[in-house]
């Protein structure tokens, strides 16, 4: 299945967000995350024509044949319950919940997504992704995500108990850059990697809007006249969602 929405209703929006990270710092900290963020969904699902989640919603995620990882029962009772309503959600992974599989299809109606893809929505072409292994650099982590993706490396780690395999990638999450963004994270201006890749694909084929996550700040970048790169932001530090209604896209942040 794939994403598709040619118009909208009248009064309906489209709502983006992404890297909301749970599962860190701590337990305690991901848990008053997680209930702020089922009430912006309460919030979206008012007039949503559709959800967009894009990517790293969970700071590790890896499905085993009968076991998913412990917690986020709230964000899943919740997607559960708009889905059940008839309002589409979308699940674009990102680098930390790449091993997504039937779950979430499955139990949730949500479709998951694994590559960026380029739609039109109300006349406005759209660019959508995560944005992990776009652009020129980062090649450490292009070759770890190829063999993240692959499927015998799935396979291995699959073999491993759900006690051991969650636990050290649950030890491995803690260190993650998220906990660090007011000091680590700054923006690099043309040395953007997001902001160079959506130049390349606009080179080749106009969008409206650029539409990303994974780099952790919230930005409105101009690529052309009339073209725009937006990154959503993360829920650690900044609450920040995208939203699109039919003629304007902005950057809101969430108070709860």
């Amino acid at each position: 299945m794939t994403f598709r929405i040619n118009k909208l209703e009248s009064g309906k929006k489209i709502y983006f967000a992404s890297d909301f990270h749970l599962g860190v710092p701590n337990a305690e900290a991901s848990l008053a995350r997680e209930r702020k963020i089922v009430k912006w969904l309460d919030m979206a699902k008012q007039d949503a024509a559709a959800i967009l989640l894009l990517g790293d919603i969970f700071d590790f995620w890896f499905e085993y044949r009968h076991a998913i990882p412990k917690g986020f029962i709230r964000l899943q009772g919740k997607l559960a319950e708009i889905t059940d309503a008839g309002i589409p959600v979308y699940f674009f992974t990102g680098n930390h919940d790449m091993w997504m599989f039937d779950y979430f299809p499955k139990e949730l109606n949500i479709p998951i997504l694994r590559k960026p893809i380029s739609t039109s929505i109300n006349g406005h072409t759209f660019y959508i992704g995560h944005g992990d292994g776009l652009g020129p650099g980062d090649h450490t982590y292009k070759v770890l995500k190829r063999v993240f993706d692959n499927k015998v490396c799935q396979w291995l780690f699959a073999r491993v108990h759900p006690n051991l395999g969650i636990g050290v990638a649950n030890m491995w999450s803690r260190r993650s850059r998220i906990s660090n963004i007011k000091k680590d994270e700054a923006y690099l201006g043309e040395d953007e990697w997001l902001v160079q890749y959506c130049k390349e694909v606009e080179a080749d084929k106009h969008h409206d809007f650029y539409v990303f996550g994974h780099r952790h700040l919230p930005l409105d970048v101009p690529i052309a006249e009339s073209s725009r790169y937006l990154n959503l932001g993360e829920w650690v530090n900044f609450c920040t969602y995208g939203v699109y209604d039919g003629e304007n896209f902005e950057l809101k942040t969430f108070e709860g």
